[in-house]
């Protein structure tokens, strides 16, 4: 008997279709971050820092100078990652040189559509408000100069125009994800005049309707922006809800105490979708590769528990320059997956009914020894069947 054949017969004791759970896991779409494989650098090369609170550390050698390089390290990356992938894009990473970022086209990224459909990748898609000169002063969409937030207003409906196109061309709806970094290093004194030159800013981006999924993304500070920031996660949440937009929660960007995972099924009864950006936060938001830990098995539950994979649309947000980029890449797409297995794979049904009963002794039972189920079995069988490698 191999270790799959005893795992499935594990799992078939407490109920579970381990044949079932391989299905839809390989059926539940993650989208993996491009700008992972440049230290968020783009390609638009104008040169200076990132601004809007991002730091990417580390010197490994090999991070990608242009987009067909980036491409072809994505290509390594997918040899090693199973199941429905997606691709994230930020505007910056298209054939931009020289392209201001409120004149890009759905042409400036025809290598990407193309390349793309060979592949049978999906695109998801972001506006870039950060790293550039007019986001120096801390502030796009919320800027008190309203040529500075024409500009920006711009941008982002160029960017919902492009991620259409995707959507049109490659025929699976592109996510499309507004974050800006608007705040202030120190106490304003008016905390509410920015927000509200921010939703007069979203109404004019979102006013016409695209087939796309549009997504907001709150921030708690980042560095230079410390003690205020304009797009708050109660300030997205409001506006999400009110204007039936995605909720994008990134797991850095709360307050160290707080997780994620516990704001999934409150923010779902309010708002039909959510994107999740999955990294690890260290101290603050400094976006390491996920691992397999606590958090994000717990992110991968509430996920599935809820039924919710069709409603959430899961992408990972990390950049670690001191490590091999297209290895940081399969190590958390596979992580991620890892935890969705275990998840798929947990005896819920079981656990739901006694906590239903008040039998907490059942429930705690259940908990703790489904942690040592083999489903590590189970996941080599999949990666085998899907033609990846067992292990990295």
């Amino acid at each position: 008997m191999n270790a799959y054949t005893f795992a499935k017969e594990q799992y078939a004791t407490l109920g579970i279709d381990t044949e079932a759970a391989i299905k839809t896991l390989d059926s539940i779409p993650v989208s993996m971050h491009c700008w992972q494989g440049d230290d968020v650098r783009g390609f638009e090369q104008r040169g200076g820092a990132l601004s809007g609170g991002i730091q990417a550390t580390g010197s490994h050698p090999g991070a990608a100078n242009n987009a067909d390089e980036l491409r072809s390290m994505i290509d390594r990356a997918l040899t090693l990652i199973p199941g429905t992938t997606r691709i994230n894009l930020h505007a910056m990473y298209g054939d931009v040189k020289g392209v201001e970022r409120n004149e890009i086209k759905p042409e400036h990224f025809a290598a990407w559509i193309d390349w793309a459909k060979e592949h049978n990748l999906a695109i998801d898609f972001n506006p870039t408000l950060f790293g550039h000169p007019k986001s120096a002063d801390g502030l796009t969409l919320s800027h008190p100069d309203k040529a500075i937030r024409d500009f920006w207003i711009e941008h982002c409906k160029r960017s919902r125009k492009i991620a259409e196109t995707f959507t049109k061309e490659i025929g699976s709806p592109s996510v499309c994800n507004l974050w800006i970094a608007d705040g202030f290093k120190d106490v304003p004194a008016d905390t509410m005049m920015p927000r509200k030159r921010l939703v007069e800013a979203l109404d004019e981006i979102f006013a016409e309707k695209l087939d796309v999924i549009d997504a907001v993304e709150s921030k708690l500070f980042g560095i230079g922006v410390e003690s205020y920031t304009v797009g708050s996660h109660e300030f997205y949440m409001g506006y999400a809800a009110k204007n039936n937009l995605a909720l994008c929660l990134d797991a850095g960007h709360f307050h160290p105490t707080e997780v994620i995972s516990a704001k999934i099924s409150a923010v779902s009864l309010f708002v039909q979708r959510l994107l999740l950006h999955v990294s690890r936060p260290v101290r603050w938001d400094s976006d390491h590769v996920i691992l397999l830990d606590d958090e994000l098995i717990a992110i991968a539950k509430e996920i599935i528990r809820h039924d919710l994979s069709d409603r959430v649309h899961i992408g990972l947000d990390y950049f670690d320059g001191s490590i091999d980029r297209v290895s940081a890449w399969a190590v958390g797409m596979r992580n991620m997956r890892k935890a969705l297995l275990i998840a798929l794979l947990e005896p819920y049904k079981q656990m739901k009914e006694a906590e239903y009963r008040f039998d907490f002794t059942t429930r705690l039972t259940l908990t703790e020894e489904s942690k040592t189920l083999p489903w590590a079995a189970v996941w080599d069988e999949y990666c085998a069947r899907s033609g990846r490698p067992v292990r990295l």
